[in-house]
């Protein structure tokens, strides 16, 4: 029976094992992508069979040749009894059986080790040159990115074997008598001696060339200031790791001399060379070097080492052609004309790390379905066909309700996503929420219409609840497509509108076969036994554009944020694509993980990294999925790269060219967060080109924590908004960031990059700041903020709301710096609801101007005067006094509206207080909710007999013990009224 236990048991073993590797191949099959996963398969099971054979030759072979040369007379030639000689009779009836696990076993790992290294492989034997010298050794850069890794790989696995064998053979030479331990000494046969000795001037031999590629590896070394070939490295370590190659070749000879030459006297002296070089020129030599030439005197040492690595480090990562432009940021407000930049009057105010909870209120229609937070910038053409900044989301399916919670609900009804929301970025509704146009199910909207959105279903999506996979298609027609609704309000329902998948994505699910693959595959029996899966059912697995991208290219790193797009009527996901490297000469290496990481970054990413240090970065690939279909699309987009030249080569056909791009799909490309990321990181050090302002480090700079995150030593995101940089023509959309000095909390510098493809696209620019004058930096500009117009915000948080400060957006404009910040308000829950941020207010500050405003018009009115207000985005309302016409009497009704607000203030607080009390002194409380509602009323009629004021005050807020929310107030322009130029 256990023979027949073992066998039932290693068949269960093997068909998991193939169901595996064959659906994979089934995908694989269903994206046309076959290529990608033949040439993986095929690349590791030739290097396992490589390094399995070799390891085992190497191994085996001198475990056999000590075998065969045990002495003829056995293990008592050297005269009595020894330990061995127990284990030797122990072992040897099974010595047979025992290799033969032994050497499959050492198979199994050594060729594993090394198919697992295919990507080093396929890089080495398709390598294509860089076209550039390194500084040190002037060899093509390719040697170092390709080839080098390549020969350490070999070394490794060589010294491996030669190790392994040295200890295996002396094991089988000690149990068969070939040598004993024995006082005094060891006495071994000649046949051991020779052995061993030629196995260890073989290592010895490997370390000399190991001594000689170990020169190669300089240009990576961290010995120095920075990264790269330090002084010491070049004029120390290099010259001994030459002497120590030779050295070692010495005493591999002397090793291979104990093979004609009785006694250990020449291995001995051969290891104590070793030894003794090692340590004295390898080690002590340069530590000397270092400490008594170098340290005192190390930025006249280091300031050759100090440029080669600042030119590699610039160039590694892409940043050779920034442009630095002085600027001095000292703008007159009065002066300035807000109406020759539409980038300001038309700033995205809606914030997407804020408003998805609000895109989920308002448009998640039914609790299954929901929005990735956070949400999307794009940018779409309005009616006009100019292009303004849209905050973008889809509809995407979690799963069904926990009621309904069954297989059949979970992986064949509720299948797919529906819809696609968007809004624009400047723009609110009367009640302060996005003004959308894109919405509902099925999509409407002018946004919906312009763009010819045809199939807005989400089969393939970012939602981390939604099922593994789905079965769809059939004759079932039983997938949920959306609710209908039996009226204007989505909440009565009458029933739902369903649909059957017809697209081309999936993997056929009809026959037994692939059913009971599947079924083994996800431990599902379901998947075999119900029979609403038929001939013309599909499995789609693999959902997340991510992981699907991943998988057609795992040669290549991925941006952790995908966003969806309308491309030709349907909605794609568009991702960008990274070929990395930590193997370029003297660049800085860094970690990916740290100079990506801010307040919007997911710390759990999809997709995990194929490798996190780096110093070598290039965006080489825009890829798209289709959310109907799923269809995986690989562009070149850096083709002049020559990784992603590389990996073309090792996969003709997968990467399609630039030109293959459809030009709808052009439009919607952006300069990827990653890299921008990666870059400002960069940049915040090498930005100095000169090596002695380097080493000393005075100008160096910081990206500045985000002000509007209450959290410290957190990094403020870079923002997507339209931008007018100096010098340009009009505003264009761009990735923008902001830095700080090293010391001190005042701007350093503001960089933006063209984020719309183009001549100028990927083009960073950066203004600096004067040396000699305080530039206010976003934290002190948040803290003026709250400093000036604490009492409206307190305001505004009155009955449980909760203030939210939006995204903090620096622009350059008219020789000074604009900062612009939306605050919301989020209401507290009520009814079952959850709350949500709506747009109440706008800050502006320029120079040593700010305002509040309901409006961003408003705002800007006030820090810029009238001028500002011919192009705001709000008019002056119906029977306001406009500025000029203030009367100095007038400042009696500013007055009492300041008296009034100061009431509101005193009597919240009395009801506070009442609360406080334990138990809570119900009483007080009521008498100061009278209060407040009187201080209130009063309030309201205070504000509509106000005068405009430079500094805006609070609109009236709702009692605390109200559930409804606050009267809403527009805080930019209804769509009726598109601003001009926004």
């Amino acid at each position: 029976m256990l023979p027949v236990a073992i066998a039932l048991a290693a068949i269960v073993v093997v068909f998991f094992l193939f169901a595996g590797i064959f659906t994979d191949y089934l995908w694989y099959d269903s994206v046309d992508y076959t290529a990608v996963f033949s040439g993986v398969v095929v690349t590791q099971i030739l290097l396992f069979i490589v390094g399995a054979l070799l390891m085992v030759g190497i191994v085996g072979g001198n475990m056999l040749l000590a075998y065969r040369v045990r002495p003829m007379f056995g293990p008592g030639m050297f005269g009595g009894a020894s330990g061995a000689d127990r284990y030797r009779m122990a072992l040897d009836p099974h010595r047979k059986l025992i290799f033969l696990v032994g050497m499959a076993v050492l198979a199994l790992f050594s060729g594993s080790s090394i198919s697992g290294q295919w990507k080093t492989w396929l890089e080495f034997v398709n390598a294509t040159p860089f076209g550039e010298p390194d500084q040190l050794f002037k060899m093509d850069i390719s040697f170092f990115m390709f080839t080098y890794p390549f020969i350490r790989m070999v070394l490794n696995f060589l010294f491996v074997a030669v190790v392994l064998s040295a200890v295996m053979a002396a094991i089988v030479h000690y149990l068969y008598g070939g040598f004993r331990l024995q006082s005094p000494g060891v006495h071994a046969s000649r046949a051991a001696r020779v052995h061993l000795s030629v196995l260890l001037g073989v290592f010895v031999l490997l370390k000399a060339v190991a001594y000689w590629i170990d020169r190669y590896g300089l240009v990576f070394s961290d010995r120095g200031f920075v990264h790269g070939a330090s002084y010491t490295d070049v004029n120390a370590v290099l010259p001994a790791k030459t002497i120590l190659a030779i050295i070692a070749l010495i005493c591999a000879a002397l090793f291979f001399a104990g093979v004609v030459r009785p006694g250990g006297m020449l291995p001995g002296v051969g290891f104590g060379l070793l030894v003794l070089s090692a340590v004295l020129i390898g080690g002590v030599y340069p530590a000397l070097v270092e400490q008594f030439q170098v340290k005192p005197n190390q930025q006249g040492k280091e300031q050759l080492y100090i440029k080669r690595n600042i030119d590699a480090t610039r160039k590694a990562y892409g940043v050779e052609n920034s442009e630095v432009i002085n600027y001095a940021a000292q703008g007159d407000a009065s002066k300035a004309s807000v109406g020759a930049d539409s980038s300001i009057s038309g700033v995205r105010l809606l914030d997407p790390n804020l408003v998805a909870k609000t895109y989920q209120q308002k448009q998640r229609i039914r609790g299954y379905y929901d929005f990735h937070d956070p949400l999307d910038v794009d940018r779409y053409p309005d009616a006009d066909g100019t292009m303004r900044d849209t905050v973008v989301a889809v509809r995407e399916l979690t799963g069904p309700p926990p009621e309904q919670n069954n297989w059949i609900n979970r992986h064949l009804v509720y299948t797919h996503g529906y819809g696609f929301v968007a809004a624009p970025g400047n723009e609110v509704d009367s009640q302060g929420l996005p003004n959308f146009d894109a919405k509902d199910m099925p999509v409407t909207g002018s946004l919906a219409e312009r763009t010819g959105l045809k199939e807005s279903r989400i089969y393939f999506g970012e939602a981390p609840a939604a099922p593994e996979y789905v079965i769809v298609g059939g004759d079932r027609n039983q997938e949920l497509d959306y609710p209908e609704s039996g009226g204007a309000d989505q909440r009565n329902t009458t029933g739902q509108k369903n649909t059957t998948y017809t697209g081309k994505g999936g993997v056929p699910v009809g026959s037994f076969f692939n059913r009971m693959l599947y079924a083994a595959k996800y431990s599902e029996i379901n998947l075999l036994l119900s029979g609403d899966i038929n001939e013309k059912s599909k499995i789609l697995y693999e959902r997340n554009p991510q992981e699907r991208i991943a998988k057609v290219a795992p040669f290549l790193s991925l941006d952790n944020n995908p966003y969806p797009a309308i491309v030709d009527g349907r909605v794609v996901w568009i991702a960008d694509a990274y070929t990395t490297s930590n193997a370029y000469p003297y660049s800085q290496s860094k970690s990916l993980e740290a100079m990506t990481r801010d307040t919007v970054t997911d710390p759990r990413l999809v997709v995990p990294q194929p490798r996190d240090q780096i110093n070598y970065m290039r965006n080489s690939v825009k890829a798209t999925v289709d959310a109907y279909d799923g269809t995986v699309t690989l562009y070149a987009w850096d083709e002049k790269d020559p990784i992603l030249q590389t990996w073309r080569k090792a996969f003709p056909g997968v990467i399609k060219p630039q030109s293959e791009m459809p030009a709808q799909l052009k439009q919607h490309l952006r300069y990827p967060e990653a890299l921008f990321k990666v870059q400002r990181d960069v940049l915040s050090r090498y930005h100095i080109e000169d090596a002695s302002a380097f080493y000393s480090g005075q100008d160096f700079w910081n990206v500045p924590t985000d002000p509007s995150s209450g959290e410290r030593d957190i990094k403020q995101p870079p923002y997507y908004l339209s931008v007018k940089m100096p010098g340009t023509s009009a505003p264009s959309f761009s990735l923008t960031t902001t830095f700080v000095p090293r010391q001190g909390p005042n701007l350093a510098a503001f960089m933006a990059v063209d984020a719309t493809p183009g001549p100028d696209y990927g083009k960073l620019r950066i203004l600096r700041m004067p040396s000699n004058t305080t530039i206010p930096g976003p934290g002190q500009v948040q803290n003026n903020f709250q400093n000036k117009f604490s009492g409206e915000l307190n305001l505004l948080g009155i009955g449980g709301a909760k203030v939210r400060y939006g995204n903090l957006l620096t622009l350059p404009f008219a020789g000074g710096l604009v900062y612009i910040e939306p605050v919301y308000v989020e209401t507290a829950a009520s009814s079952g609801q959850e709350p949500y941020p709506i747009l109440r207010r706008v800050l502006v500050s320029y120079g040593d101007k700010v305002g509040f405003g309901d409006t961003l018009g408003d705002a800007l009115k006030q820090v810029f005067g009238d001028e500002a207000q011919q192009t705001a985005p709000t008019e002056n309302k119906p029977g306001e006094a406009k500025p000029e016409e203030t009367k100095p009497e007038e400042s009696k009704p500013a007055t009492e509206l300041t008296g009034a607000i100061n009431d509101v203030e005193e009597a919240y607080q009395k009801a506070q207080d009442a609360l406080a009390e334990n138990p809570p002194d119900w009483a007080a409380y009521g008498e100061a909710q009278k209060e407040l509602k009187e201080a209130l009323d009063k309030l309201k009629g205070t504000a509509a007999t106000a005068p405009s004021a430079p500094e805006s005050t609070a609109s009236p807020s709702p009692s605390p013990t109200s559930s409804a929310s606050p009267t809403p107030t527009p805080a930019v322009t209804p769509t009726a009224s598109p601003p001009p130029n926004s």
